[in-house]
């Protein structure tokens, strides 16, 4: 992953008027205090050279459509320039983001630009900003984290609005807690900021975490990557997420700091800016003397700036080149990955139900033997089950208290997918547990949702994984129109007068974010109507497809 430029991208809390306030006065700060002692004052007197060899520009505009103030500071060296770029940026109504950028620009446009390093200005700006990256908080310093805020935080690793991985570590067994966090991760951490979410687990907080993350755990000193969309339910997705154990970082810290920044640095590079950052127009660059000046001169300023620009949008198309290059590399070998995944997991799904027919065989073995009640003590409710998803279709007409009310279109398209195999099961699976739970509902034995009664199912109960329910959408899908109508699926007018319901609550079937397929449900059992199935089939459209 290409990791020569440092950045950081994030969403303020405040408005964009305060948010650019704060930015202007970190950056002030920065620039005159050691070590660089830049003449900031220069700037304000209508000169854009604050030092020898040092330029910083300015550009902003306001409209009704969008706003943006942007600082550029370029130091020249020896060896080329570096470029530091400070965005703050609104559109609309939509939330103020702040962008921060810097990079090498060699005189020699052949020779290879120097790695920037995590900028000062960085932690700056995330001291004074109310940072974050979708649900997350983004500090300059690690989170502690108690076992109270272990549903939160796991909230935050599967948040489909996460841009950043988030880096938590854990405690060895015979450390101190305080001792470990100041003198090991702080300073190990000290390279991700403003590059990752950053969390340090307590002791009582680690054990909560892995009990809840069994696929996903990190323990006794360890470190681990959280990529985007991470899955709790599937096996396989712990295989993205990076560990670090704390044999490498207590015997070689500097080589596990260097390792751990490597994939935060590269994603940030390589991650696509939001469309409001992205629309920025490139920067044109005022005379370097603003006052007085011959004609000539002018116009060879106003001539510099323009050879400027262009340099500019010519560095930035070689730059756009090489990250498309390296993502169809990338995309390449995460198909070839994804396969192999995908049919491990329906090994994996396969062995399941050979032991399921296994026990099937020992309660016949056991009704020949006259052991009725041992027998019926082992009975499966998913024996005969069905082998396509058409016969899905055909069968969930019979359950007494879940109705599918969706288009079969979608639901039959996935009879043609590769993986299919597997899924049918795991949707069988889903179905019959929607059905226990609503006839508990209806008998009076169970008042929870159906993720919670999931997790307490009584004995025998059909159920599956609560990590595999989603009880609604994010906040992103239901502000966005068209994904909001995507998932509002026709129920009986004696359930709504509209006869459509928004159906956020869905689960997973199978494992995977964006392949796998999704059950969108309205959970009416408690009202009498039942469950009400909307959709079944290929994953709707969200921030991560």
């Amino acid at each position: 992953m290409d990791a020569r430029r440092y950045r950081m991208v994030v969403t303020s809390r405040t408005d964009y008027v305060r948010t650019g306030a704060l930015v202007d006065e970190q950056l002030r700060h920065w620039l005159a205090q050691p070590p660089k002692r830049y003449n900031v004052d220069a700037f304000a007197e209508g000169r854009n050279e604050i030092a020898r060899g040092v330029t910083l520009d300015h550009d902003s505009v306001t409209a009704v459509t969008g706003t943006y103030g942007r600082w550029r500071l370029r130091e020249t060296t020896p060896d080329g320039t570096w470029q530091t770029t400070v965005v703050t940026r609104q559109i609309a109504d939509g939330p103020t983001w702040v962008q921060l950028d810097v990079e090498h620009l060699p005189d020699d446009a052949e020779a290879a630009p120097v790695p920037a390093k995590t900028p000062r200005l960085a932690k700056r700006l995330l001291e004074a900003l109310d940072a974050h990256d979708g649900l997350a908080d983004v500090t300059a310093m690690p989170q502690v984290v108690e076992a109270e805020d272990v549903e939160a935080v796991i909230d935050e690793l599967c948040d489909a609005d996460r841009r950043l991985p988030v880096v938590m570590a854990s405690t060895p067994y015979d450390v101190d807690f305080d001792a470990w966090l100041e003198g090991t991760i702080d300073l190990l951490v000290r390279p991700l900021v403003g590059l990752a979410i950053l969390y340090v687990l307590t002791p009582g907080a680690e054990s909560v975490f892995n009990r809840a993350l069994e696929h996903h755990r990190v323990y006794n000193g360890g470190i681990r990557t959280y990529l985007p969309g991470v899955d709790p339910a599937w096996p396989a997705d712990g295989q993205r997420h990076r560990v670090m154990s704390k044999r490498l970082i207590t015997e070689n810290p500097r080589l596990a700091a260097r390792i751990l920044s490597q994939l935060p640095q590269g994603l940030a590079t390589r991650l696509p800016l939001p469309d409001a950052l992205d629309s920025v127009p490139l920067m044109r660059t005022r005379a370097r003397d603003g006052v007085g000046g011959s004609e000539r001169e002018r116009l060879r300023d106003e001539n510099d700036a323009l050879h400027e620009i262009l340099e500019e949008a010519a560095r930035e198309q070689r730059v756009r080149a090489d990250e498309i290059r390296d993502l169809k590399r990338e995309l390449r070998q995460a198909e070839s990955n994804e396969a192999q995944v995908f049919v491990d997991y329906d090994e994996q799904y396969k062995e399941l139900h050979r032991a399921k027919a296994q026990i099937r065989e020992l309660q016949r073995e056991l009704l020949r033997l006259g052991a009725a009640e041992q027998a019926y003590a082992t009975v499966d409710p998913s024996v005969n089950a069905p082998t396509s998803f058409a016969e899905i279709l055909d069968r969930i007409g019979d359950m007494r208290h879940v109705h599918f009310s969706g288009r079969p279109k979608y639901t039959l398209e996935l009879d043609d997918q590769a993986y299919g195999s597997s899924w049918v099961r795991m949707a069988w699976d889903a179905l019959l547990a929607l059905q226990d739970f609503a006839e508990a509902v209806a008998s009076g034995k169970a008042n929870s949702d159906f993720k919670q009664w999931c997790a307490d199912a009584p004995e025998g109960a059909h159920v599956i994984s609560p990590r595999k329910v989603v009880r609604d959408e994010s906040k992103s899908v239901k502000a966005n129109g068209d994904w909001s109508r995507a998932r509002t699926f026709p129920v009986p007018r004696h359930v709504h007068p509209d006869g459509k319901l928004f159906m956020g609550a869905h689960l997973r079937i199978g494992g995977g974010n964006t392949i796998a397929p999704r059950l969108h449900y309205y959970d009416g059992a408690c009202t009498d109507h039942g469950i009400f199935v909307g959709y079944m089939g290929p994953h709707l459209t969200n921030t991560m497809t």
